[in-house]
C-alpha cells in the first residue's frame, strides 16, 4: 500500500493518468480561450460575462443578467469583429448569449440598529396601554434596550 502523501495527485504525476492529463489540457485551453474572448469585450461588459464553448462557428458566451446579455447581442458584429483576428476565433460566424445568474449572492451581514430614544419612548408607552401581562413584559424589556 501506498504512503498517503505518494497518493496525492500532483503535476508530476499527471504522466501515469492519461485521462487526467487530457482533462487538464483541456481545462488550460478553454481558460486561454476564455481570456482571449473577454479582452475581446467591451470593459463595461467585461466583468460578469463568461466563455461558455465554441463549436462550430458558434461562440457562446453567458451573462449574469439579461441587461448584459442584450448589451452584447446589441454590439456583437464589433465583438466578433475583434474576436476574428485571433487565431483560434478566425471562423466565429454567429454569437449566442445565454443568461445565467451567479449562483451565490454574498449579502453583507446585517448590521443591528441601536433603538433611538423616541422608539423606546412609544414602547413603553403601549406597554402601558397594553392589557396582557406577558406582552407588557416583553414590550418594557425591549425599550430598556435604548441607545445612549
Amino acid at each position: 500500500m501506498k504512503r498517503k502523501n505518494e497518493q496525492r495527485m500532483t503535476f508530476d504525476n499527471l504522466g501515469r493518468t492519461p485521462v487526467l492529463r487530457e482533462l487538464v489540457a483541456k481545462a488550460n485551453t478553454h481558460s486561454m480561450a476564455e481570456a482571449q474572448v473577454i479582452s475581446s469585450l467591451p470593459p463595461a461588459l467585461a466583468p460578469g460575462t463568461r466563455f461558455v464553448c465554441c463549436l462550430e462557428g458558434e461562440l457562446t458566451l453567458s451573462a449574469e443578467n439579461a441587461g448584459k446579455a442584450s448589451q452584447i447581442r446589441f454590439r456583437q458584429h464589433e465583438i466578433m469583429e475583434k474576436l476574428r483576428e485571433n487565431e483560434l476565433f478566425r471562423f466565429v460566424w454567429k454569437l449566442k448569449v445565454k443568461v445565467v445568474p451567479p449562483r451565490f449572492h454574498e449579502k453583507p451581514p446585517a448590521k443591528k440598529i441601536p433603538l433611538s430614544k423616541e422608539n423606546a419612548r412609544l414602547l413603553q408607552e403601549e406597554a402601558g396601554h397594553t392589557k396582557d401581562q406577558k406582552l407588557r413584559e416583553v414590550l418594557e424589556k425591549l425599550a430598556s434596550h435604548v441607545r445612549d
